[in-house]
């Protein structure tokens, strides 16, 4: 219970001084690295668990609906472009979360130094993202899909899909009709 005063006290510091916007209650662990968090804006009921790393540059942002749930390790990268996370989705340890990319097209140059693709990614409301997984720059989660640990995930998915693997694919998704999880 102690340590939920503290991460209260960080969430409290961590408004006034560095995000854009934080509503209460909220609880923070520490970061091992962060920039940018004044183009941060969180909602209420905002948990993020140790060992995080936000990195928002150039010009990106990124929203953070309410009772959202973070566990540890994560690391999200906005850049140029706006990034996110839909309200009551719990994201697992160690994923990550980009709106940013490198282009790899001029074999002659090394791929850090070449420009970056930023598209705007967003994960929707009530999701739940397995630990490992990287969502990548551009794509776009519907309601409440589930993405499996170790998953990377690029492109578009629908409402109420399961999704996994590398690259992460529909492996179930709700038919409304029978009221049931099927195979696509």
């Amino acid at each position: 219970m102690l340590i939920k005063v503290f991460w209260g006290l960080r969430a409290l510091i961590y408004k006034f001084l560095f995000l854009k916007s934080l509503q209460f209650p909220a609880y923070m662990g520490s970061p091992v690295f962060f920039a940018g968090l004044s183009n941060v804006a969180v909602g209420r009921k905002f948990r993020i668990y140790p060992g995080w790393r936000i990195e928002v540059l150039d010009g990106g942002e990124v929203s953070i609906d309410d009772d959202v749930s973070i566990g540890q390790g994560f690391h999200l990268i906005s850049i140029q472009n706006k990034l996110v996370i839909g309200k009551g989705t719990v994201i697992s340890s160690d994923v990550l979360v980009t709106n940013s990319d490198h282009d790899y097209k001029m074999i002659d140059i090394p791929i850090y130094q070449q420009p970056m693709i930023n598209k705007i990614t967003q994960v929707g409301e009530c999701c739940f993202i397995g630990s490992w997984a990287k969502i990548l720059a551009g794509s776009v989660l519907g309601k409440q899909c589930i993405v499996g640990a170790n998953s990377v995930v690029k492109g578009t998915f629908p409402d109420y899909c399961v999704i996994s693997g590398a690259p992460a694919k529909i492996i179930k998704i709700y038919d409304a009709e029978i009221k049931m999880w099927r195979k696509p």
